[in-house]
């Protein structure tokens, strides 16, 4: 998915957000389900859905997945997920926190959408929000059974270490590659 196809879907979200707490109530409860399962929710996300997409559609889970998350904590912010838990740990010093995202890191794809619902819990309740395309732009990878295993942990090595460099205040920027130093 690119990022302009995801970004235009978390647009979608914040205008309902805006004009219908009905459509957000129901991606809510969506929640519930496995992604794409609850009827309730397809008014709102099939239509992002793309002609050849079939119902285990990884691209076709992560909107219904991000949708029902979103609805639960509609807060943008251009932080990945994986910062703003770490930032939260930095804040806040929950130690059960750094092993429920290292819980999420080792997940599965079925397992991982209760590891996610749990994250954005726990930023709900401090008012944190998180890069809502960015999420949906990695779980249409890692939803997929069919991506290489190296593309999802390439995806979750970045999440740890945007978590672990969100977790250290002082943290230093990104070191460049070897490559580019010796040019």
């Amino acid at each position: 998915m690119k990022r302009e196809d995801a970004q235009r879907f978390i647009e979608h979200l914040l205008a309902l957000r805006e004009r219908d707490r009905g459509a957000l109530a129901a991606l809510r409860h969506s929640l519930a389900f496995e992604p794409g399962d609850d009827p309730r929710a397809y008014p709102f996300v099939e239509r992002f859905v793309g002609r050849d997409c079939h119902a285990r559609d990884a691209s076709r889970l992560a909107l219904y997945a991000v949708a029902g998350l979103f609805a639960a904590h509609p807060v943008a912010h251009e932080r990945p997920l994986a910062a703003a838990l770490g930032q939260m740990l930095r804040d806040k010093e929950r130690p059960s926190l750094e092993l429920r995202f290292r819980s999420l890191l080792e997940a599965d794809a079925d397992g991982a959408m209760a590891h996610l619902r749990q994250a954005v819990s726990l930023l709900a309740a401090e008012g944190m929000g998180y890069d809502h395309a960015a999420l949906l732009m990695d779980l249409c990878v890692l939803l997929n059974d069919r991506a290489e295993p190296d593309w999802r942990d390439d995806i979750k090595r970045r999440w740890a270490r945007q978590f672990y460099r969100a977790l250290q205040a002082d943290a230093e920027p990104d070191v460049p590659a070897a490559a580019a130093i010796l040019e």
